[in-house]
């Protein structure tokens, strides 16, 4: 086996979501097959799916650490715990100075008293453009703004577990959650690095990321349905979540005596114009190039707008005709940048639960952006 080509494993899980924390609360969850938590009041039309109630002294020991965080920081951060804790390497320095992050992330939480100041202004301005610029230039400090840049989960990350190896983070809705595993997988593969953490962390429970999501017509309302049963347009259930997989070289898992809980093969991904038939088309191609043929089930990062989950399920179908579906937003909600690590690490839980020996997690971004990744047994 060349470098270039090398196996690499999964050793590390770390989820949280509306199911609980860890993989046998999600594998339960799974299984179960019933309806998410769901809290329909507080964003109401809005529902979401909120975040379990965690126990963040046992993964964030210092209050102060957990203070100065934006709650989709304590996800991810509390998520990046769990993942060292599964690959027994929690304690190990010598482990973590040389494991490199990459991290998919959004924007940080706004402050709300602004924006609310500047939406009211707008309505009785004659030139709304003018006036957006100048409050934007007055009313948002520059220490705002770098209390919310996005590689600050990275760097907490870094501060609370002693990660500090490089690091990297993606931006960019579900492509970048893709593309963090694609990178991460390629690194390793290549002989570039021996282990890596890949993952990222989402919170719903803001009332920014709706108007943001309302204006752009992506959210259902008022009730929660199954992804593929959504009516009308459709439409996505937000759900906070954090997900991160530890991985490794299976030549670096083995030496140190690492159990493998499964193997990631290649990503794929694409960015196709979107037209009709457009999405169907570019998930056909990528499961066949990735050479998959009878995988124990698809699960689908599916947002839930309706004509995009209708392209999804065609494309899955063409390429796997007998293989049977499940999305993963009946199981969190949509975490947008988390969905399709979220995928990963849940297919990666059902190869070491000896309950799939080969499962397939597919991505549509919502605007943009395709992904197909393969996860089998070790």
């Amino acid at each position: 086996m060349s470098r270039r080509d090398r196996a690499v494993v999964v050793t590390g899980l770390g989820l949280v979501s509306c199911a609980g924390e860890g993989i046998e609360a999600h594998l339960a969850a799974f299984a179960a097959a019933g309806p998410p938590r769901t809290d329909a009041e507080s964003f109401a039309p809005y529902p979401v799916h909120p975040v379990a109630p965690l126990a963040l002294d046992t993964q964030i020991p210092k209050k102060s650490d957990q203070r100065q965080m934006e709650a989709w920081q304590r996800l991810g951060v509390y998520a990046a715990g769990l993942a060292l804790d599964s690959a027994g390497v929690k304690d190990d320095s010598g482990f973590k100075s040389a494991l490199q992050l990459i991290v998919a992330a959004g924007g940080g939480e706004r402050d709300y008293a602004v924006d609310g100041a500047i939406l009211t202004g707008l309505r009785g301005t004659n030139d709304p453009g003018a006036y957006l610029n100048e409050r934007l230039l007055n009313d948002l400090r520059p220490t705002l703004f770098l209390a919310q840049l996005s590689n600050l989960l990275a760097g907490n990350i870094s501060i609370v577990h002693g990660v500090t190896g490089a690091s990297r983070t993606f931006m960019g809705e579900e492509s970048s959650g893709v593309d963090a595993l694609r990178i991460g997988h390629a690194r390793i593969a290549s002989g570039q690095v021996e282990t890596m953490m890949v993952g990222g962390s989402y919170s719903a429970e803001r009332p920014d990321v709706m108007v943001v999501h309302e204006m752009g017509g992506y959210l259902l309302k008022p009730d929660y349905r199954p992804v593929f049963e959504r009516g009308d347009g459709g439409g996505f259930v937000l759900g906070s979540a954090a997900a991160f997989l530890v991985l490794e070289s299976a030549e670096h898992a083995a030496a140190r005596g690492a159990r493998a809980l499964a193997r990631l093969m290649p990503v794929a991904n694409d960015r196709v114009a979107r037209a009709p038939g457009s999405v169907s088309a570019s998930l056909t191609r990528l499961i066949g190039e990735a050479g998959i043929e009878r995988p124990d089930v698809v699960l689908s990062g599916a947002t839930g707008l309706r004509d995009l989950a209708a392209e999804e399920v065609a494309g899955i179908r063409a390429a796997l005709p007998e293989t049977g579906i499940r999305a993963t937003g009946d199981l969190i909600g949509h975490p947008l940048e988390v969905a399709a690590p979220f995928g990963a690490a849940l297919a990666a839980a059902f190869c070491a639960a000896g309950s799939a020996r080969e499962v397939v997690v597919t991505s549509v971004g919502h605007r943009r952006g395709e992904g197909v990744i393969r996860v089998v047994a070790a």
